[in-house]
């Protein structure tokens, strides 16, 4: 029977439980959060306008999944640019994706071994300012300058996604889910985590 096993160092408050249906541990991260693992379990999260990397060493199994809603804070508000002040918190892709990958590799992971897909990004509130391709255009521009594959993503579009990550193998499964309408980024991301899990559509679940 499957059991909690002890996280790393650092990632004791993430939520985990155990799904007895798939017979797996389960790690979800909520916006600004992330999780690193060598263990067999699952990172979940579900994804409006936001980004999660998915990052991994593809030889030692090790790695992990951040959710990030801006690229960085900078001096002008309200502005989702790369340039300016970094904001040390990872609901800031800039520190998220460093916080990421520094996680890994303190762990045991070489950098040489590392791969990505994404996910998330979309626009799911018409005639409101496209923070989804900001993001989508942040994270490309990060892992290229780092030197990290890309081997797979689903990013933009008007739909919010649920995501599983499965770090020793890098798999992904993604289902897409019915759009929600709200007023602001803030209210909008909170209403996905709260309820948009009973929101699901009927298609398949993609794998990538």
């Amino acid at each position: 029977m499957t059991t909690l096993l002890q996280p790393f160092r650092g990632f004791e408050n993430i939520k985990r439980f155990v799904d007895k249906r798939r017979d797996i541990v389960i790690a979800k991260i909520l916006p600004g959060e992330l999780y690193v693992t060598k263990n067999n379990e699952l990172v979940s999260t579900v994804l409006g306008s936001c980004i999660s990397a998915c990052i991994w060493d593809e030889k030692l199994g090790i790695g992990g999944m951040n959710h990030f809603m801006l690229p960085i804070k900078n001096d002008n508000h309200g502005s989702v640019g790369w340039e300016g002040d970094l904001s040390y918190t990872c609901r800031y892709g800039h520190w998220a994706m460093e916080h990421l990958i520094n996680e890994i590799m303190k762990n045991g992971g070489q950098r040489d071994n590392l791969l990505a897909k994404v996910f998330g990004g979309g626009k799911i509130v018409p005639n409101m300012s496209d923070v989804g391709e900001s993001n989508i255009d942040f994270v490309r521009h990060f892992l290229r300058e780092e030197h990290i594959p890309v081997v797979a993503h689903n990013v933009g579009g008007p739909w919010p996604r649920k995501v599983l990550f499965h770090p020793n193998s890098g798999t992904v499964k993604l289902k897409k889910l019915r759009s929600l309408h709200n007023d602001t980024i803030q209210a909008r991301e909170s209403i996905y985590l709260n309820g948009i899990e009973q929101e699901e559509q009927t298609g398949d679940i993609e794998l990538f």
